[in-house]
């Protein structure tokens, strides 16, 4: 039994989930993003994928903490208790914040670089670093609901696919392909429910 594809499969189960919460903007998808980095993260491990590995520890941290600002963000009904639903509105990222966010993923993408260089076997360092570092930038704007994150996440899905499917992993490459195919869609949904 290839315990490495059944890996892969399940993490397609659950990030198939968590897109489907996250294109939603369904508040549950913060308890996915518990338990995905889980399983993804052996898989990584395993296919030497190591920046992308130990982003997993970045995930788990994320996940509480979009899930921690999206309730500080709900909506206040006078009736009845808050749902899943009633958290924070989603908004487009403030002008403010787009320095800030490149000049970060410039400097977690040269020091992971770095790393995966200095440290590790990585047969693709600048791949990995990169789809690292905007997937943590990416992860910060989805916690703040800003649209712009689906942006992010295209770019992210795109390199990762074709980064998967030269590492062989071609459930999770499937998976990111589709990811991209939804990260388009889900730009287009998040900016109409911006603008109500």
């Amino acid at each position: 039994m290839d315990w490495i594809r059944i890996i892969d499969f399940a993490g397609i189960v659950l990030g198939l989930l968590y897109l489907w919460l996250e294109y939603r903007a369904n508040i549950w998808l913060w308890a996915v993003g518990v338990v995905m980095p889980i399983v993804h993260g052996y898989l990584y491990y395993a296919r030497g994928l190591y920046a992308d590995f130990g982003m997993e520890a970045y995930y788990v941290a994320a996940a509480i903490y979009g899930y921690v600002m999206w309730l500080a963000g709900r909506k206040k009904k006078q009736d009845g208790p808050p749902q899943a639903q009633d958290t924070a509105a989603i908004t487009h990222m403030p002008l403010r914040q787009a320095i800030p966010a490149l000049a970060a993923l410039l400097v977690l993408w040269g020091a992971i670089w770095w790393v995966l260089v200095t440290f590790t076997d990585s047969t693709v360092p600048v791949a990995d670093a990169f789809t690292t570092s905007l997937s943590m930038v990416a992860m910060w704007a989805l916690a703040h609901k800003w649209v712009e994150q689906w942006l992010m996440w295209l770019v992210v899905d795109a390199v990762c696919t074709v980064l998967y499917v030269k590492k062989q992993i071609p459930f999770t490459a499937t998976l990111y392909g589709f990811y991209t195919l939804v990260a388009v869609s889900g730009y287009w949904k998040w900016r109409r429910m911006a603008a109500e």
